[in-house]
């Protein structure tokens, strides 16, 4: 009896996380296409009020109301950005309203990885934090960081004026 117990326990919990995954797949793929489509209230109506996006480049670190004024001219010219998933893993702690993912995605800039939290509200799964970086093959770096280096140097002396 208590195996019995035991596999429908695990059957449920199988079932229900599952189920967790397809929601949370059904709002990223939901927000990439919101931007493909330059549909602004849906795309940040997937996100929370207190959400943070930290773009591609090193100044791109927003919180919602940034990344709206940034984002706004894109999706007010009808084409904002389109990105489609190549990849993605879900990560989850049992009972939570949080969960953690990251994916691989086919842009305009080539693959892109994206990762990310969202968190589950009373209108359901919302995007809380994203990260979105360029993928560099390591066989790359070394000509990157060249490309870089006088744009980072800058941008490191600027930064470590305003820590110290």
């Amino acid at each position: 009896m208590q195996k019995l117990i035991l596999s429908l326990l695990l059957i449920v919990n199988s079932f229900c996380f599952a189920q967790q995954n397809t929601e949370i797949n059904t709002t990223l793929e939901q927000w990439h296409k919101a931007a493909a489509d330059a549909n602004f209230e849906a795309y940040f109506g997937l996100m929370t009020e207190d959400a943070i996006f930290i773009g591609t480049d090193p100044t791109e670190n927003w919180n919602n109301s940034e990344f709206k004024a940034f984002a706004k001219p894109y999706f007010d010219k009808g084409k904002a950005w389109s990105f489609s998933t190549l990849e993605r893993n879900i990560f989850a702690k049992k009972e939570s309203d949080i969960v953690w993912f990251d994916e691989l995605l086919d842009t305009q800039m080539g693959i892109c990885r994206g990762s990310g939290i969202l968190q589950k509200t009373a209108n359901g799964w919302k995007i809380k934090h994203y990260v979105l970086s360029i993928a560099i093959p390591n066989e790359n770096v070394a000509e990157i960081t060249k490309l870089k280096k006088e744009f980072d140097t800058t941008l490191m002396q600027k930064l470590r004026t305003t820590i110290n």
